[in-house]
């Protein structure tokens, strides 16, 4: 959920920026485009990249299944190439629940997190759309770590990449997913929803690290750990898409100041001020334990249908934010459910690392998806 939080602390920096012209009503298809404005893609301040970058807003849906407009932004490579190419649509790790903190207020700057791993993608001839998620650069706030509306983000970021006349991507071509952290819940997501949601992209193969498959086990897990300002944040976000939870009834005055932060500042510091918290000093009783909320949280939970295209599907051992345990489970569930699956165990990583260190063999990967060679997995 925070791979951006540990990359700030390697690349020093954090993204800033307005959202605008996000009110439009939610009517139409998911998918469709309802702004779009040329901006610009840059991995660090200045830095050229070939690519040509629209920042858009597009109509998606909740978790609850009403309609909603999402924010984000497409990037293609200015390499002569016409007409179709393959399109990643990719969820980016945790980066805050404030606007500025968006992916797509950042790539102007140079300050989004993840864009280094993104221009990977590009110099590979790839179109690449990156979701901002629900409320994150549009009006409402960021429903942080809820699955259902994260995997409909993706899904339709890839859609209104492949409407964007201006963008020439074509709606026809092949699809990949990719997202670790946040963004592995997001991408897990996708995949999981690609049958019922979206069965017209033609997704080829989905990449997915880090994954807090069950959102209770990775909350009990962060509570008192490094990670623990993300579980408030998580709180949030899931009082954000379910606002009858009512978490301000669960916190005390300090929970409340914290929240309210954290609404307002981007991940390395919502991180950092809430480092080795425990629930229970922010709460006056513990909402994980009660009905109403184990409810909602479980309805984050993966493995529950199997992705219908093969899945790269990898977890660091030595994780500290979200445990090993959850990625092996999620490989399992799915490989039971007869997902084709590619796993892997990386026995020296840690959560940013994890990350980094897969982002060329993760990406060879789908590749051979989009080349159209077929594989097995090692379930």
């Amino acid at each position: 959920m925070a791979v951006a939080a540990a990359l700030a602390a390697a690349f020093g920096a954090a993204a800033t920026g307005t959202a605008a012209a996000d009110d439009a009503p939610p009517a139409g298809s998911p998918g469709d485009v309802v702004s779009a404005a040329p901006t610009s893609f840059h991995p660090l301040p200045g830095q050229p990249t070939n690519t040509k970058a629209w920042r858009i807003t597009y109509r998606s849906t909740t978790a609850k299944g009403a309609p909603n407009v999402v924010s984000g932004t497409v990037i293609v490579p200015q390499d002569g190439r016409t007409g179709p190419r393959p399109l990643v649509t990719y969820a980016v790790g945790t980066v805050g629940l404030a606007d500025r903190c968006a992916p797509s207020a950042g790539f102007p700057k140079g300050t989004t997190l993840e864009a280094n791993l993104i221009q990977q993608l590009t110099w590979r001839g790839w179109a690449v759309a990156v979701t901002d998620y629900e409320g994150l650069g549009t009006p409402g706030d960021h429903t942080y770590a809820v699955g259902r509306a994260e995997g409909h983000a993706v899904l339709d970021m890839a859609r209104a990449a492949q409407r964007l006349p201006q963008a020439g991507i074509g709606r026809n071509g092949p699809v990949g997913i990719m997202g670790y952290s946040q963004g592995g819940q997001a991408s897990s997501w996708a995949a999981e929803l690609h049958d019922s949601y979206a069965p017209e992209l033609d997704v080829r193969g989905t990449v997915t690290g880090g994954v807090p498959a069950d959102m209770l086990k990775t909350a009990e897990f962060s509570s008192g750990n490094v990670g623990a300002g993300l579980v408030l944040m998580a709180a949030a976000g899931q009082n954000a898409a379910y606002p009858e939870l009512r978490l301000d009834q669960y916190l005390n005055d300090k929970g409340r100041r914290y929240v309210d932060f954290m609404k307002n500042n981007c991940v390395v510091i919502d991180v950092a001020a809430g480092m080795f918290q425990r629930i229970e000093d922010v709460t006056v009783r513990n909402p994980l334990h009660e009905a109403d909320w184990q409810r909602v949280l479980h309805q984050s939970d993966l493995g529950t249908h199997a992705p219908d295209r093969p899945v790269y599907l990898y977890h660091g051992l030595l994780d500290e934010l979200i445990p090993y345990g959850a990625g092996r489970q999620l490989r399992a569930d799915w490989c039971g459910r007869g997902a084709t699956v590619q796993w892997k165990t990386l026995p020296l990583g840690a959560h940013v690392t994890g990350v980094i260190a897969e982002a060329i063999p993760a990406a060879n990967w789908l590749a051979e998806r989009f080349a159209g060679a077929s594989t097995d997995g090692n379930c």
